[in-house]
Order: C-alpha cells, then structure tokens, then sequence
C-alpha cells in the first residue's frame, strides 16, 4: 500500500505513527494510506520554513520571481498530470480536475508580477530635507490549510503569492487528499524553489492545532466550513497569528421573469450539479420570483435528468462525493427535505451509476417548494441538492438572501440592466454575478465574502492577498548635514 507522507526541507519524510485511509470515491476503494503528523513533525516543518526564511526573504525579487515563472511553465506542461490526481482522489470529472488547475494557475501568473505589486512610494522634500519612503516586507513561515473540494486551486489562491513576496510556506492540505499537495512540492523543487521555502504536513486536527499554535508562524490562511473557519480564527487570534479564515455558503441565485429560462436554468443546472455541488460557491437555492418558477424548475428538472453520474475519468457530467459519510449525510438532508413539506422534483439518490464498485454517489437532486425555515435551506449540504424558493417579488428575494448568515456568493438572473445594478448595491454578499452563477474573481481580484463565510479582514488572492503576506513599513529620512540641533517639541512638517 503506498503512503503518502510529509514534504519538509526539499525531500519526502517518511511516514512514521499514524496513517489514515485513501480512497478513490467512485469505487470506494483504498488506494493509499496518509500519513498523519504529530508534533515533531509539524515542528520539523515548520523549522525548515524558520531556517529557510532569512535567504528566501533576502532573495532578490528578479530571482524569486525566476522561480515562478519555471514553476508556471512546468504547471503549465503537467496539468494533466495534476488533474488526473485531482480526480483519483476527490472524484470530480477530468474537465473539472483541468478547470480546477487552470484557474490555480491563474494566480501563479499573477504572482509572477511580484516586482511591480511590492512597489512602494516615495515622496521627496516631505519636510524641509526630508524624505518620505513606503515598502512592503515578508511576514514570515505562513501556514495554509486547504480543504478536500479543490485539492490544487485552494492552496494555489495562497502559496504562490506567499513564496514570491517571500514568504516561506508550510501546507497542510486536506488528509482525504493528500497526493496533489506532494506533487506541487516537487513541482517546486523542479522549478528550483530552494529546500524549506514550500513544505507539506499531512495530518488530521492534531496536526492543525499545533500549526496555529506554533510561535513561529506568523500567518494563517484557510479554508473550509465556518465552524471550522471560525475555530482556525480564534485559535490562531489567540496565539499572535495574522489570519484569513475563508467559510462555508448558501449561495443564492435570484431569478426574475425577464430573465432568459433557458439561459437560466442551464446556469443552475451548471452551478448547482458541477463537482457534485461539493463548492463553497455552489449555487444551493434558486429563488423564483413570482410566475417564473413553475417553467423554471420544469426546465431545470429537464436537464438534470439527462445529466450522467459516475466515475470522473470515463466522461461522466457529475462524479461522486468524496466519502460515504458525505452521501449518506447528503441523503438524509434529501429525506428531511421532504419529510417537512419540500416536493423532490429530481431525486439521485436511487439513479444508475456509471463506476465499478461501491462508489460514493447521489446524483442530481431538485426540491420545490422549500421554505426557508427547513433545514435543506438553512443548511450548508455541500452536496449536489437544489432547492427552489418561490417568491412574490424581487424585493422579497434580495429580503431573503440578506437575511442568510452567510454572505459568499450570489447571482441574479435579468434581462434589465438596471434591476441588475440594484441588486449589485442592494445584495449583502462579497461575490455577485449578473447572469453570471458562479462569479469567482480573477486572480487580480480578491476572493472572499461577508458575514459568516469570511473572519479576518483580507480576502484571498488579488492586492488583499498580496497585502495579507506583506507588512507595511514607512521610512522618513533626514541626513546629517541637514541638523538643526536639539528639538524636543513634535516634529511638525515645515
């Protein structure tokens, strides 16, 4: 049985104490075991980032940003590769896998213009001979925990920002899969990262714990669900660590009578079902406004059942769900849904599937009639289940989307430009797309949302992220021959 095990100073670890259960999820079958760190080993790594940081932080930015562009340029030549694991392991269909690595990508490019984002001011003659200059420097050891749904996307929003402004980087990406983590590290050691800038701990909650206590970790990122989010924000908080702590959603998407229905209901089809809906940006709930939801869930409900389940590398629209305890949690959400009045207009958990063994499937779900007091709307499912809110106005449907604890994405579906503008202003929420569903930023954006799916400040990636890895420094300068003397008042400018 292979192990996947740790990435600490440039080499693999081998794998001692406890190991965990790989599986590939449309067969359910084992396929490795993962190593799971203790202490000493989150210390070991994290000692290799502290030793690794002075040089790295000192490197110059033409050498650093050297390493990235090799790094793009062997990203770019082994995305298959990449992908291909992705599925293995997570079980989402290959274009999905490729989807998910090209817009990684993405901001390993954007971080490739390190030189001009680190650029600070200057302002001359400030004062009478005195200058005024900002600049931006590396934090220190950072440590990113990335969640199971984008194995490479999710670490790619943070590691290649962090490394190029000079950071040194210590992953511990989700223990359910573990393999594309080990592969971006030799990627690095390919690309010629020197040893100890990029490591990767694998491992369970112990792991984590002793990474957010660490007192040589100066920052956290994360991402996952917002008890977890608001746990790694705390915990993190507590010990002295900048953090961004990226949470769960529901995200909604408002549907008015003027929108284009089939335009419409391809899109919810696209975003509710892509990657078995297991996405914090998955549109969960289509609000039908007013006369448009009865032709609305009928076109939806059209198109999911010709939708085909199965195992991600035979071509399949919709692959499984990551562990048996993800569908079965799933199901039952299905079977509450309906017990508390929901009508179950497409039901996947008794479909046909397209995979050897036991995999772990539900097929594309849809639920009418859902009221906002059941537990399929209040909850994040992260599973493939769509549910449809009917209201009267559009009034209502921004009422109701604000009123959400969660604040990630949402979507309006319209053809007048200005109801689309309103709802940009009106909507609660830190990511809107206008007949757009899933509305992810480019990499020279930021990413992230409000309310209870973010906690800190900074978002993910774009000039936050660039920011979040950085600390601001201003220097006033005066030199000798312009002395004046002893000065005990406040310096005022003159």
């Amino acid at each position: 049985m292979t192990i996947v095990s740790h990435w600490i100073s440039g080499a693999e670890r081998p794998a001692t104490g406890r190991t965990a259960p790989v599986t590939n999820p449309a067969t359910g079958a084992e396929t490795a075991r993962v190593a799971l760190a203790d202490r000493a080993v989150v210390d070991d790594a994290v000692r290799a980032a502290t030793t690794a940081f002075p040089s790295w932080a000192d490197t110059s930015l033409a050498r650093r940003t050297a390493v990235l562009f090799r790094f793009r340029e062997l990203l770019n030549a082994r995305s298959d590769e990449l992908a291909a694991i992705i599925t293995a392991e997570h079980g989402k269909v290959l274009d999905d896998a490729r989807g998910e690595v090209a817009r990684g990508r993405e901001v390993v490019e954007f971080a490739c213009g390190m030189p001009h984002l680190l650029k600070g001011g200057f302002t001359e003659n400030a004062s009478t001979a005195v200058d005024v200059h900002s600049l931006r420097q590396p934090v220190g050891p950072v440590v990113i925990v990335s969640p199971f749904n984008f194995p490479a996307m999710v670490p790619l929003w943070f590691f290649p920002i962090a490394i190029a402004a000079g950071n040194t980087v210590v992953l511990k990406p989700s223990e359910k899969v573990p393999s594309a983590a080990l592969w971006l590290a030799r990627l690095w050691k390919e690309a010629g990262l020197p040893d100890g800038v990029f490591n990767v701990v694998n491992g369970d909650k112990e792991a984590v714990d002793a990474l957010l206590a660490h007192p040589d970790v100066a920052a956290v990122s994360f991402v996952g669900s917002t008890p977890v989010a608001k746990y790694v924000h705390e915990t993190a908080s507590r010990h002295g660590k900048r953090v961004q702590a990226l949470g769960g959603a529901k995200n909604h998407m408002l549907v008015l009578p003027d929108a284009d229905l089939d335009h419409a209901a391809d899109q919810a089809v696209n975003a509710g079902f892509g990657s078995a809906g297991q996405r914090c940006m998955a549109i969960s709930v289509v609000v039908a406004v007013g006369d448009v939801a009865d032709p609305l869930v009928e076109r939806i409900a059209e198109r999911a059942r010709k939708l085909r389940t199965g195992d991600g590398r035979r071509g399949c629209d919709m692959g499984p769900l990551v562990s048996a305890a993800s569908r079965d949690r799933v199901a039952a959400y299905v079977a509450v849904g309906a017990a508390a009045g929901a009508r179950v207009v497409v039901d996947g958990r008794n479909d046909t599937y397209d995979a050897d063994g036991e995999g772990f499937f539900v097929g594309p779900t849809l639920l009418d009639n859902v009221e906002p007091g059941m537990s399929v709307y209040t909850d994040e499912i992260f599973g493939p289940v769509l549910s449809v809110v009917r209201v009267a106005s559009y009034e209502e449907g921004v009422a109701l989307i604000n009123a959400n604890p969660y604040g990630n994405g949402t979507a309006i579906f319209t053809g007048d430009g200005g109801t689309a503008r309103r709802f940009c202003r009106e909507v609660q929420v830190g990511m809107v797309g206008v007949n757009v569903p899933v509305p992810v930023p480019m990499a020279y954006y930021s990413f992230g949302g409000w309310k209870a799916s973010l906690f800190g400040d900074v978002h993910a990636h774009g000039t936050e992220g660039v920011h979040f890895f950085t600390r601001a420094k201003v220097v006033t300068t005066r030199w000798t021959e312009n002395r004046r003397g002893l000065e005990l008042a406040f310096p005022v400018t003159t």
